[in-house]
């Protein structure tokens, strides 16, 4: 015979057991019904954030899904494969934006975007991730400061090699008050991104 102290902890474990098996099928469902809904907002802002430096009207393929993996890069500052995303108008190579990282940041790594053009110019910089000091280094994003529209247009050749650099450094690039760490490494990120561009753009278009 069962005793009450015995079928008490009997039923307890049952309930418990159902309790369980309804709270993780409930959050399967939750998850499976809404999986495509945030694969499809993760997609609207990766879209929003590169016609942000390449306006929808200067391309017509569909620039998310025409990318090629390329592999790590001390000049893309990553150390594994990074994405990098073709655009074309007609067929033809329009730009070439770079997930690439500033490794040397005051607080970390920054992760930015690197729009180029097919010509080698700049088509834009922008900042997707960072650890910056607020008020401070956190300037290099777009909502807190235009200093990262200082790179539009720019490439390897205007301004010069002495050029990229932060002006305290000699460059003509801008340092943030009591921040000079953060745009230095923001700077020679984009320079180098421009480098691994100039030496690969043939294999990104292929």
């Amino acid at each position: 015979m069962i005793t009450i102290g015995r079928r008490q902890v009997l039923i307890s474990g049952i309930f418990l057991w159902v309790f369980a098996v309804a709270g993780t099928t409930l959050v399967a469902l939750t998850e499976f019904g809404t999986r495509e809904s945030i694969i499809e907002n993760e997609r609207q802002v990766l879209l929003r954030n590169l016609h942000a430096l390449l306006p929808s009207d200067k391309l017509d393929n569909d620039i998310v899904t025409d990318t090629l993996e390329l592999p790590s890069s001390p000049l893309l500052g990553t150390d594994n494969v990074s994405i990098v995303y073709r655009a074309r108008l007609g067929g033809e190579p329009v730009a070439a934006i770079f997930n690439s990282i500033a490794p040397n940041g005051y607080s970390g790594k920054i992760h930015l975007l690197v729009g180029i053009n097919r010509n080698g110019s700049l088509a834009g910089v922008r900042v997707i991730k960072h650890a910056e000091t607020p008020g401070l280094g956190d300037a290099v994003e777009i909502r807190k400061s235009p200093w990262i529209k200082s790179f539009d247009g720019k490439s390897l050749t205007n301004p010069g090699p002495s050029g990229w650099q932060v002006k305290r450094d000699g460059g003509d690039f801008d340092q943030f008050t009591g921040a000079t760490i953060t745009p230095r490494a923001v700077v020679a990120a984009v320079r180098n991104t421009l480098l691994y561009y100039q030496q690969n753009a043939d294999m990104i278009f292929n």
